[in-house]
């Protein structure tokens, strides 16, 4: 059972391992479902490049599609995602405080050397 489970974790990670993806991830999160156009319109994204990377967050069901007369409307299929994005984030920046604090503190150093 944890090696199905450590799978799952990989796929789902493997589909979040673009920068793109991450930011139609984002996107969804942020303003809910959206047309298709709306996503590679604010990502500056072509259609077919956009096409590629849904295709991929769909095989992970990560978004979902629902389709209304000739377009299609892309939401994500459980809001959990985007908290997981949210938490790294956070991870992020604590990282980067603590690499900036270090940075302050070798500078302070080297400034009372010369």
């Amino acid at each position: 059972m944890q090696d199905h489970l450590r799978r799952f974790k990989a796929g789902i990670f493997q589909a979040l391992a673009h920068p793109t993806r991450i930011a139609m991830i984002e996107l969804l999160r942020d303003e809910g479902e959206v047309p298709v156009s709306r996503i590679y319109e604010q990502l500056g994204l072509e259609q077919a490049n956009a096409s590629q990377h849904l295709a991929i967050l769909r095989a992970k069901q990560i978004v979902v599609g629902r389709k209304e007369g000739n377009q299609v409307f892309y939401s994500l299929r459980d809001s959990i995602i985007g908290k997981v994005l949210n938490l790294m984030r956070q991870y992020f920046q604590a990282h980067l405080n603590e690499a900036l604090e270090l940075l302050k503190d070798f500078n302070l150093e080297e400034g009372g050397q010369k």
